[in-house]
């Protein structure tokens, strides 16, 4: 049957109602009340802007294209069917548009959150300086947080598919409430942040040839290496985490896989994450591959106390000792791992770790307990390091540490905002 005059009027006025609710879909610029120390970086803010933006726009474009076949001959020879699936595939569109929109508002509207805006604002600046290498071996995207709840951290990641189509202009960082605020925090955001540089990198497939390469060299243990090949991915992310904040990356990460033990233990191969019992093990292995000292056999033997492997069945025994026995080779892989995007250095060379050694932490700590200034001077994963040691040490307690990280995610927030307000006044400043 033709489309008749009643049903192209009737879609065309639905067409029109998805313009005229599309152009009440303001830039966030205009709609979000927050202190501009906890907005967005500029180049996050502009970003998320212009994708959604250019979405508007093609939707916008798409909507009057239909108006303009209703109106055509074409459409005139066509069903109402044919003009209904034509609707419904525009409005699917427009869906996704709004999709896309409530996934930016929500970690934006978080911003207007007494304190913790300016955290989150904080906590951005630290990711940045976490994903940034010397060397520029890569672009780094911009990288946002947001708090939800849960014990764990995750990513979706800038340059992954968003819902409804498009590449996601920045990487979103949702951090767990219940570690706002402390120095566990950067385990779980480094990690993720570790997700993101491990792409740009393209580590994970620089790795599995290397693993696969092991399973065949070493049949006794291929089972072993088939394992760790599944897991390479959360592996990366640890070993990225632990080399830019040392052992409260560790730490971290026992406070989030601190489970009933039958979590602990679970071996599944299917789970891109390794079992916690053997992931916990690895974190001290890499530590002491990338900063000896004495503390991660201390560490080691408070989680296995937790956890004793007795218990277990005789085969899971025999699994996780295998898997413990490859720690070393495992850890010296990684730390030696020369991908192409690293133009012959090593991973622990561009990840700088030399200045995170434990030694170094503990004297930086005593020196800014006497000049605080210089604390506030550095970076935040520097800063991060050196606060974690010193909880691992004894040397600060919960109480201290949070209201000093509380004042330093405020301080990074408040620079950040003076720096590009001088910028784009034309000028600099200092900040002392």
């Amino acid at each position: 049957m033709a489309i008749g005059s009643y049903a192209s009027w009737m879609l065309a006025q639905e067409a029109r109602s998805l313009l005229a609710r599309l152009a009440r879909v303001q830039p966030f610029v205009l709609i979000e009340p927050m202190v501009p120390a906890a907005a967005l970086l500029p180049a996050a803010q502009s970003a998320i802007e212009r994708y959604l933006l250019q979405g508007r726009r093609e939707l916008r474009a798409m909507v009057k294209e239909f108006l303009a076949w209703l109106r055509s001959a074409e459409a005139q020879r066509a069903t109402a069917a044919e003009a209904q699936r034509r609707f419904t595939v525009l409005r699917l569109r427009f869906n996704a548009a709004l999709t896309q929109f409530d996934l930016f508002n929500d970690v934006i509207t978080q911003r207007s959150e007494h304190k913790n805006g300016v955290w989150l604002s904080g906590l951005d600046v630290a990711s940045a300086d976490a994903l940034a290498l010397p060397g520029a071996y890569y672009r780094p995207p911009p990288v946002i947080c947001y708090l939800d709840r849960g014990p764990g951290a995750a990513i979706r990641r800038a340059r992954t598919r968003l819902p409804g189509g498009g590449d996601n202009p920045v990487a979103i960082v949702r951090v767990p409430r219940e570690r706002m605020v402390g120095s566990s925090v950067a385990s779980s955001l480094f990690h993720e942040v570790g997700h993101q540089g491990a792409a740009l990198l393209d580590l994970v497939n620089s790795l599995r040839p290397v693993l696969q390469a092991l399973q065949g060299a070493h049949a006794g243990q291929a089972r072993v290496w088939r394992l760790w090949e599944r897991w390479i991915s959360e592996v990366v992310a640890d070993f990225w985490s632990l080399a830019r904040v040392g052992v409260v990356a560790t730490l971290g990460l026992i406070g989030v896989v601190s489970l009933p033990r039958v979590f602990v233990f679970r071996l599944n191969a299917d789970d891109p994450h390794p079992a916690p019992w053997i992931r916990v093990k690895l974190s001290c292995a890499m530590g002491r591959r990338l900063y000896p000292h004495p503390q991660w056999r201390r560490i080691e033997r408070l989680w296995e106390s937790y956890y004793p492997l007795a218990g277990q069945s005789a085969a899971e025994q025999t699994l996780l000792r295998e898997l413990d026995d490859s720690l070393p080779a495992l850890a010296e892989l990684l730390a030696q791992h020369r991908p192409a995007a690293l133009r012959g250095h090593s991973l622990q060379e561009a990840l700088t770790v030399r200045a995170r050694q434990p030694v170094r932490l503990e004297s930086l700590f005593l020196r800014w307990n006497a000049t605080p200034w210089l604390m506030y001077r550095a970076p935040p994963t520097l800063v991060f390091a050196v606060i974690g040691q010193a909880r691992a040490n004894g040397r600060l307690s919960p109480e201290h540490e949070s209201v000093l990280l509380s004042r330093l995610l405020t301080h990074w927030a408040l620079r950040s905002t003076l720096e590009v307000s001088a910028q784009c006044a034309g000028g600099s400043m200092n900040s002392d």
